[in-house]
């Protein structure tokens, strides 16, 4: 069995290099859905079905012992549904985990925080509620950024920080002291969102993260990671070609890694 990483788009392939480099060992397969991104501007009804269908098909077609869902919006609008519904009907003994929350836990520290996330995430509001949880006192300020994932996933790069000064600008007339990057898309821009940011903003980026909260959950439950087979093996299935997600794939996982074009 295999461990299976899903996102929209080419973001969650930043999570996947991440979760790769600290744990080579284990087979991987990603799953993205290149046809249908952006998540971020459909409705939690069609971003809940995409997501069932994604995770459905990873543990039905590529026999996953368990996903990772690399996408905040599917994470904020899907993931709890198909955690306490789903998977209970349906495949009872695997697991479905998403990204949101170990972000929000290290943000919890900070007495003010901006999230920068897709329209469906921040209308969720799911980040300052789990920030909430943990720190009541917080101030969790949010806004939508939804021209940055289809110029991220075009490679227009240049262009996309012109749209971050923008959506910048509010949060930081909050004066935040950290910043969630609330897309798994958005650490692309990393480099163009440090020239915009103060020095004392602490950004917090979900490949950071989320890779040493996956590793400890899987080593908490050895009635999952035993059924991982260890051959370094990688599989990347999109739905759709794009250009830019090559190049990416071809950067960060070198040539020989083939790409698998899922008729959907």
């Amino acid at each position: 069995m295999k461990i299976g990483i899903f996102d929209s788009g080419l973001g969650g392939l930043i999570i996947l290099k991440a979760v790769r480099k600290l744990m080579p060992e284990y087979d991987y397969v990603y799953l993205g859905d290149t046809k249908r991104v952006p998540y971020g501007n459909k409705s939690p009804q069609a971003i809940f079905k995409l997501t069932k269908k994604a995770v459905n098909y990873l543990f039905r077609k590529e026999n996953c012992a368990i996903v990772l869902i690399a996408c905040n919006t599917a994470s904020a609008r899907a993931l709890r549904k198909i955690q306490q519904e789903y998977l209970p009907k349906n495949f009872p003994n695997r697991k479905v985990l998403g990204v949101l929350i170990p972000a929000a836990e290290m943000a919890c520290v900070y007495d003010s925080v901006g999230i920068l996330a897709t329209v469906g995430t921040v209308a969720s509001k799911t980040f300052p509620i789990e920030i909430k949880k943990l720190n009541n006192q917080a101030k969790v300020f949010q806004n939508a950024a939804p021209r940055l994932v289809p110029l991220i996933e075009e490679g227009k790069n240049e262009l996309a920080l012109l749209w971050l000064l923008k959506y910048l600008k509010p949060l930081l007339q909050k004066k935040i002291r950290a910043l969630i990057l609330g897309c798994t898309h958005y650490p692309i821009l990393k480099r163009e969102i440090k020239k915009i940011l103060p020095k004392n903003v602490k950004i917090i980026s979900q490949e950071e993260i989320v890779p040493r909260k996956f590793k400890e959950y899987l080593a908490r439950h050895p009635e999952i990671t035993k059924q991982i087979s260890k051959k370094k093996d990688l599989r990347i299935v999109i739905t759709e070609e794009t250009s830019n997600l090559k190049v990416l794939i071809r950067k960060w996982f070198g040539s020989a890694i083939s790409i698998v074009l899922l008729s959907s």
